[in-house]
This record gives C-alpha cells, sequence and structure tokens, in this order.
C-alpha cells in the first residue's frame, strides 16, 4: 500500500505549536505531511521548524510564481489523502465556511474535494459566538470533519472550550479517517437522487404555499452520499444553504417540477426524498397580485400535488433499488411513519418530530427513527451532518 500523505494546514494561535510535536506524530506512524503555514501561523512557529519535521518544502504564498508552476493550490489538495487544519482558527473557519479564498490556506480549502479534518482553537468566548456557531454548523453540513476542541485553561487566562485537541488525538482522528477512506468509496458506482428542501406552489406572482424546510438535512444527505463514493443528483427546491461540492444541483420550485426532475434522473440505484414537498396547490394561480378590496377574502380552490415518494417507490420500469422517504410529524410519529411507509411503498422511512418545540425545521440538529421491515431504530439528537453521515453508511451497508 502507498504511503499516506497529509496536507496540514497551520493557522495563527498559540496552540500552533503543537502542529509541530502533530507533524512528529504522524511521521512516526508512517504518514507523510506537507504543511501550508499561514501569515498569523508564522508569528507562533517558523518555517524552518516544519520544513525541518516534515522534510519538505513549507508553503506560505498564494502568489509565489514558482510555487504556482511547481506545485499548485489546487495541486497541493490533490497530493494528499486528507487536509487538516490544527489549528483552525474562527477565521479560518469562517473563510471555508462562506467560500472565502484571499490566501492559500482558504484558497486550498475552497478548491479541494479531498476530506478535510478540522481541529478548532480559540478563546472560549470566540467558540461560543453564534457566527462561529454557525460557521461550525455551515461545516460540518458540508461534510467536514472535526476533532475537539477540548474544555480546559485558555492562553489567556480563562477557562472552558476552545483548547485545540492534543496532537495524539489528532493522530487518532487522522488514522481513521484515513483508515476509512480505503473503504470510504463504498457507493463508488452508483447513483442517488435526493430531494430536498420545500416546494413553493405560486398562489399569484408574488405569494405562494410552501413548508418550513431549510434543505439543511437533504443538503447533508446528499454530499454524505458523494463522499461516499456515489454520483449525486441533488433536486431542491428554494433554500439559503448551498449546493454541496460534488453533486449534480437541480434547482426546481414546484412539486411538478421536482417530480419532472427526479423522473429525469432516473435510473438511480438510490433515491431518498428528503424535500418537504407542499401536499397541495391552487388549481389555477392568478397572473396577477390578487388585492384586498375591502370584501371578502379571496377563495383559493385547491388540487393535490403529485406524489413524489410513491411515484419513485411504484415506478413501473425505473425503481431505484433503494427508495428512502422522510416522515415529518408532529404527533404519533412512528404510527404515522409504519403507515406511510406501507402506503408509499418505499424500503425505509426516516421519522422525526418536526413539533416547533424541537426546533427541527430550520435547525442544526435531528432526533430520528430509522423504519424499516426490520423494525424500528431510535437514533439520539444528532447535528444533521451526523445524521446524513449514519444514514448515508446506513445505505452503503445495504449494498455490501
Amino acid at each position: 500500500m502507498s504511503q499516506k500523505r497529509v496536507l496540514l494546514i497551520v493557522g495563527g494561535g498559540i496552540a500552533a505549536y503543537k502542529a509541530l510535536e502533530l507533524v512528529r506524530l504522524l511521521s512516526k506512524a508512517g504518514i507523510a505531511t506537507r504543511a501550508i503555514l499561514t501569515k498569523a501561523g508564522a508569528e507562533f512557529v517558523t518555517p524552518l521548524s516544519l520544513a525541518s519535521l516534515t522534510g519538505d518544502k513549507v508553503y506560505q504564498e498564494l502568489f509565489s510564481l514558482t510555487d504556482e508552476h511547481e506545485m499548485g493550490h489546487i495541486e497541493l489538495s490533490r497530493s494528499a489523502d486528507l487536509i487538516v487544519v490544527a489549528p483552525a482558527t474562527a477565521d479560518l473557519m469562517a473563510k471555508a465556511a462562506n467560500g472565502i479564498a484571499n490566501d492559500l490556506a482558504s484558497t486550498t480549502l475552497l478548491a479541494t474535494d479531498t476530506p478535510v479534518l478540522m481541529a478548532p482553537a480559540m478563546n472560549v468566548r470566540m467558540w461560543g459566538h453564534a457566527a462561529t456557531q454557525r460557521n461550525l454548523a455551515a461545516l460540518k453540513g458540508d461534510g467536514i470533519s472535526f476533532v475537539g476542541p477540548n474544555e480546559g485553561d485558555m492562553a489567556c487566562g480563562e477557562y472552558g472550550p476552545g483548547r485545540m485537541a492534543e496532537p495524539a488525538e489528532i493522530l487518532a482522528a487522522v488514522q481513521t479517517m484515513l483508515g476509512a477512506r480505503d473503504a470510504a468509496r463504498p457507493l463508488h458506482g452508483k447513483t442517488a437522487l435526493v430531494t430536498s428542501g420545500p416546494t413553493h406552489e405560486p398562489i399569484d406572482p408574488v405569494r405562494y404555499i410552501a413548508n418550513r424546510s431549510s434543505g439543511k438535512q437533504g443538503h447533508a444527505i446528499a454530499a454524505a452520499l458523494a463522499a461516499l463514493g456515489a454520483k449525486v443528483t441533488l433536486i431542491s427546491g428554494p433554500v439559503t444553504v448551498p449546493a454541496p461540492v460534488g453533486v449534480t444541483y437541480v434547482p426546481v420550485e414546484t412539486a411538478r417540477e421536482m417530480l419532472a426532475a427526479a423522473e429525469a434522473a432516473l435510473p438511480a440505484d438510490i433515491a431518498v426524498c428528503a424535500a418537504a414537498v407542499a401536499d397541495w396547490r391552487v388549481v389555477e394561480a392568478g397572473v396577477e397580485k390578487i388585492k384586498k378590496d375591502g370584501g371578502a377574502a379571496p377563495s383559493l380552490a385547491l388540487i393535490e400535488n403529485p406524489d413524489i415518494l410513491a411515484t419513485l417507490s411504484r415506478h413501473p420500469f425505473r425503481r431505484p433499488k433503494l427508495v428512502v422517504g422522510f416522515a415529518a410529524e408532529t404527533e404519533h410519529v412512528i404510527d404515522y411513519a409504519r403507515a406511510k411507509r406501507a402506503k408509499k411503498g418505499c424500503d425505509w422511512i426516516v421519522a422525526n418530530d418536526v413539533s416547533p418545540e424541537t426546533g427541527v425545521m430550520g435547525g442544526d440538529e435531528n432526533t430520528v427513527i430509522l423504519v424499516s421491515a426490520a423494525g424500528e431504530e431510535t437514533w439520539p439528537k444528532l447535528p444533521k451532518g451526523e445524521v446524513a453521515a449514519r444514514l448515508a453508511a446506513r445505505i452503503a451497508d445495504h449494498f455490501t
């Protein structure tokens, strides 16, 4: 087996000194390391110290003509089996979460399709800030893995979460991810379609019927399936979350458009219907904005929308080998999920409680129950990215 290679991005912060110990441990474990040192990181460790330990050149400048000719930022990431960001500062996390690319480190992260592991390190107040937590959720949703941070004394004298994980912990996470990467393509050669987000059913040019779906869970599932090697088509209603890297993205608005796109994506081995499709639409949407005239409220004649999950589950010629539906309920979750699985004809149902007090709709966490012919399996409350990863792993197991 060829030697595994890690691209280590060293951010700025007192924890940067731990990166030197991490390189030593990686080398001892037989893992080669090449390093990118940010301008802020160079305030804490020197390029010479990193070069001495890695036995390789340390890369610092985005606009170095020599480096861009010999080893550009895209080739840097492609030469590695895993990218490790340690320390992952609030600044680096914010850049990665928002697609900012203004130095070698952030440009490399934006240009890569290589798995990424981040080891956050920052002041406890910075870690707990709403902006950092939003960025964390976005990065997890994009499929980036994390180790730490740990809780403890800070260099600034405060105590709490924000300490970078110890080098040995990071090494263990690296070894897990590299080991998983050897077998991390169990869905290679499989095709998948995923529906996500809400649908908007127009009432008139400015109003519509919709469901309260952010698309976070569906998008995370698409990213997780792609990470396991599947060729994924993500069909999404109007959302603000970005499309994951490495998937074919098909934006739609209405249920009829979503069904047409789903059927166009067939044949597929896997279908995951995570979208919150509006059950009804207006029989005839107004061409002009409906105006208030002081009289009675207008009467809206509704017609049922096509059932995408049932259509795919009972497709006469190109039914996917595995069809997974979602059941968003506010009461009797398991009973309704069992009934829905039988009625729709799908293989699995991922059921969850979306009562307002759960915060699931639009939130970053989910508690689901997987319903199949074998019975029910309740999963703990997890970030939506981890729910997606667990579901993708179960799908991979189904095909092995």
